[in-house]
């Protein structure tokens, strides 16, 4: 059996929840983007935000083709190994059945994490269809006051990135600023033109900004963006060892660090 924290939202059916927990306008926040604009790194560093502000904070990883977790912490910091996939094998999904298959740290008692496991892929498992997908995000919505979902780039193929983008309530659309990122995405929008696709939910941010990217190059690549998140070395040396999750206290990671905090504050309210 599972040992969750005292104090973690495993327990908010013991003790009364947090003032800031109670009925956020956005519970659910999609992140998704081009291949390679940096969807797990913001969605780690969000979560991350929400749980160091002491909010309970549930992080889901959608990909199924290079399952992330391992490149979040070291297996040493997780209290367990549970799978996102034995949630979807399920013929009907429950809280309790999520309970059961949520990965908890041992350092950080507001987050908990959903996803493959490594050297899991799509074939695992049963194949899932799209009503388990929607009840899963629906059930979600009891587990935690906070979700972010990391989706991936290849939605045509991925059921609950799909699902997931439709039903959140807010979404991060990543773009590198380079053509290749915006063509990708001028390639998939389509897929979701026929659905409930509420473009007026979206945030566009111009993500993993170098140095030589001037503000009036981004602008001209990617139009209007509401963020702007820099480059940071400190930041790509964590996801290389696998720990995207370790703090930032170089120089180097002031400005995204800070563009994380502007996200919080204007997604969340945090």
């Amino acid at each position: 059996m599972i040992n969750f924290m005292k104090g973690s939202l495993f327990f908010r059916n013991q003790m009364k929840p947090s003032q800031e927990d109670l009925n956020p306008d956005v519970q659910v926040l999609a992140v998704w983007g081009s291949p390679g604009s940096g969807k797990t790194t913001v969605s780690v560093r969000l979560a991350k935000y929400l749980a160091a502000h002491k909010r309970n904070a549930l992080l889901l990883l959608c990909d199924m083709t290079a399952p992330m977790l391992p490149c979040i912490c070291p297996p040493t910091d997780l209290e367990c190994e549970r799978s996102l996939g034995s949630i979807l094998a399920a013929t009907h999904i429950t809280d309790e059945l999520i309970r059961q298959n949520c990965i908890t740290l041992k350092k950080m008692e507001y987050l908990t994490i959903i996803g493959m496991k490594k050297g899991e892929n799509m074939y695992t498992y049963p194949p899932y269809t799209t009503e388990l997908a929607t009840e899963l995000i629906d059930r979600l919505r009891n587990i935690a006051p906070y979700i972010i979902i990391d989706c991936s780039s290849y939605i045509a193929y991925d059921v609950l990135s799909a699902v997931s983008l439709l039903e959140a309530d807010s979404v991060l659309r990543l773009v590198n600023c380079d053509l290749k990122s915006i063509s990708y995405l001028s390639s998939q929008l389509p897929l979701l033109k026929d659905q409930k696709w509420d473009a007026d939910k979206q945030y566009k941010v111009a993500s993993d900004i170098k140095p030589n990217q001037a503000s009036e190059h981004i602008e001209q690549v990617l139009g209007n963006v509401t963020f702007k998140l820099p480059h940071s070395d400190e930041l790509e040396k964590l996801g290389l060892d696998g720990n995207l999750l370790g703090d930032l206290s170089l120089k180097d990671s002031r400005g995204f660090r800070k563009e994380i905090a502007e996200i919080a504050k204007e997604v969340f309210g945090v």
